[in-house]
């Protein structure tokens, strides 16, 4: 027998020991199931996210006094501030890409993420010359964000 042989089999009688000293039966240990991914990002306590249309400046003045009137309540405002009370931008369309938006030129280089977010916040379409690259990472963000890419030739 040489030496690997012998490293295994003392892995072995270890191994069964240990499961014989954790089961108390000598059968296999229990399986305790995995808990879903999300009671383990989440804890229990949080509640489920509030939805908050911001479309103008009286959408955002309307939310900040609602706001301001939940604080008044100890329990409220304990909350919101633990993070339990969750807000999320909902209802808010990006706007569409128009001709008054105008367009994000590349004429040479990478075209990245950044200057797909860039045209998005503008609400541009992305020309793309015959000597610039899109990354994959960049058609992928456009994609999502809505963006037009236009490449020419």
């Amino acid at each position: 027998m040489n030496e690997r042989e012998v490293a295994r089999e003392l892995l072995r009688e270890l191994l069964a020991q240990h499961n014989n000293n954790a089961t108390g039966n000598g059968g296999p240990p229990p399986q305790v199931p995995p808990p879903p991914v999300a009671a383990v990002h989440r804890p229990s306590s949080w509640q489920q996210a509030e939805g908050v249309t911001i479309a103008s400046d009286a959408d955002l003045e309307r939310f900040v006094r609602a706001l301001a009137d939940r604080m008044e309540d100890p329990a409220e405002r304990a909350a919101i501030r633990d993070g339990r009370r969750r807000f999320t931008l909902g209802g808010a369309a990006a706007p569409a890409p128009s001709a008054a938006a105008g367009t994000v030129r590349v004429e040479r280089g990478a075209v990245t993420e950044r200057t797909v977010a860039d045209a998005a916040r503008k609400g541009a379409r992305l020309v793309v010359g015959p000597r610039a690259v899109l990354t994959p990472l960049a058609r992928e963000k456009a994609r999502a964000a809505g963006v037009e890419i236009e490449r020419e030739r």
